[in-house]
């Protein structure tokens, strides 16, 4: 097959969350198991490509025409990256906006790159199935089902939308169709309304061929009122056409046996160097050594309500009073931001904080510290907590979505679970779940079980491509013409 993703971000050229390293990983992964795939993704500042393939690709944007450039960014393990180069929107120092803000133009950023998307499918790389993610790409099967139903080439191309994260739609003025040029009929209940305004997420949702969310308990979750952020009822509409799907990872990547960016390599069988990793870690972020031998937890997070932080800023006054240390990496909502650098203030020798994004110290806190947090209100899939498995950091989740999906609840008595999780959403369960990690750190015997049993698992790439790619020879023959199919 030849597949061609369509995404706002994606390693090794960008990325804000989970969904750059999905982008990267999953595409290597069907190209290993013999599929041909392309990555279309706009050419933000700073990404270098190798030559242009289209200089001019008209683009319809209501009742004018944008021209942008269409770049070759090679290949990287097998995959094709084709960047829309169009540096009026995407020539800026973030990806979607700054200060915790919006770019109040995302909604024509991203139409605009939909629309080129299509192009580059029909005159760049044509695919057999489009794969598009989040809202950001979410007008692709809008504007094929609504505007291309008439052309040969790409009325028989299904799409696939993945929802990472359902808490974000792009959500815009009514005014806005009409400005990137979609017809007023599909502003309707059926279509991209939504309380008056339009709703790319929304759209995606009714007109793509099939949906997939990043585990099997968050497709669950997404159909309920708490969970469905107001789509639940448009989900369950179309829960025949939605899968669960646990996102893998790329363990050549992220792994202590072979991660080139920690301070010393280690295995299950040989765990010594990861003391030489928590050592490092406890320098960069210019701790005192004697915090060597106390447990240290990593936070590698956005900074978002999502995230659980309200719950850590409720307990923060308890759990500095316990013996330990805390580590937390992130960028993003203002208060979150403080919420870390206070503590760091306030606690100077038990608390360390880097605000912004950086993937060698990301790898460096994975390695280093002893128990990894994510008491997240919601967690799509996540991908830290798997990361943490290998890495013989044990993680402290809550129980949702793809948290609850991959992590199994110590017991010291059976010697079985790989983390510890709490499931009430409140701050008092989150300080006895650290309590109880706590308590089986000061126990080498059973910490080292549970440590064991993390880095046993498997959850890499290979199962979770195999049933993507199951899933779009379904969405393939299923555009089939019903008289195509009977003749063959």
């Amino acid at each position: 097959m030849r597949i061609l993703f369509a995404a706002s971000e994606g390693l090794p050229f960008s990325k804000t969350g989970g969904l750059a390293d999905v982008v990267e990983a999953l595409p290597k992964a069907l190209v290993e198991m013999g599929h041909e795939v392309a990555v279309v993704l706009p050419r933000y500042r700073n990404t270098k490509v190798e030559k242009t393939l289209v200089p001019s690709l008209t683009i319809p944007m209501g009742d004018t025409y944008h021209f942008t450039t269409v770049a070759d960014g090679g290949t990287l393990n097998g995959v094709r990256y084709i960047f829309v180069d169009d540096p009026a929107s995407f020539n800026r120092p973030a990806l979607y906006g700054e200060k915790g803000k919006d770019y109040p133009d995302n909604a024509q950023r991203f139409a605009l790159f939909s629309r080129a998307a299509i192009e580059i499918a029909k005159l760049i790389w044509p695919a057999h199935v489009i794969h598009c993610h989040d809202w950001q790409t979410a007008l692709v099967p809008v504007i094929l089902r609504s505007q291309y139903t008439a052309d040969p080439l790409l009325r028989q191309v299904p799409v696939i939308l993945t929802v990472h994260n359902m808490g974000y739609h792009g959500f815009f003025p009514a005014a806005v169709l009409a400005e990137i040029g979609l017809p007023q009929s599909l502003f309707t209940m059926d279509g991209l309304e939504f309380y008056g305004r339009v709703n790319y997420l929304k759209g995606g949702l009714v007109f793509a061929d099939y949906l997939t969310t990043v585990s099997r308990k968050y497709a669950q979750e997404i159909m309920t009122e708490e969970y469905g952020h107001g789509m639940d009822g448009v989900i369950r509409t179309r829960a025949q056409r939605l899968v669960g799907i646990l996102n893998g990872v790329d363990y050549s990547v992220w792994g202590p046996e072979s991660d080139t960016l920690i301070a010393a390599k280690y295995s299950a069988a040989d765990l010594s160097g990861k003391m030489v990793c928590k050592k490092d870690l406890l320098h960069e972020f210019q701790l005192p050594a004697e915090n060597l031998n106390k447990p240290l937890i990593g936070i590698v997070s956005r900074f978002a309500d999502q995230k659980g932080f309200d719950l850590i800023a409720e307990v923060a006054a308890d759990l500095m009073r316990e013996d330990l240390c805390l580590v937390a990496l992130g960028t993003g909502e203002p208060k979150h931001e403080k919420l870390f650098t206070d503590l760091a203030k306030m606690f100077p020798g038990k608390v360390g904080v880097r605000i912004g994004y950086d993937n060698t110290l990301a790898h460096k806190i994975e390695a280093g510290a002893d128990m990894f947090l994510m008491p997240s209100r919601y967690e799509p899939c996540g991908l830290n907590q798997i990361y943490s498995l290998r890495y013989g950091t044990v993680p402290v989740v809550r129980a949702t979505g793809g948290l609850d999906d991959t992590i199994e609840p110590f017991a010291a008595a059976t010697g079985k679970g790989t983390g510890f999780k709490f499931s009430s959403y409140d701050g008092a369960s989150l300080l006895a779940c650290i309590r109880e990690a706590l308590g089986a750190y000061a126990h080498p015997k059973a910490w080292r079980k549970v440590q064991a049993n993390g880095m046993a698992k498997d959850f890499s790439w290979k199962a979770s491509a195999a049933q993507y790619a199951k899933l779009y020879e379904t969405a393939i023959r299923g555009r089939i013409p019903k008289a195509a199919r009977t003749s063959n």
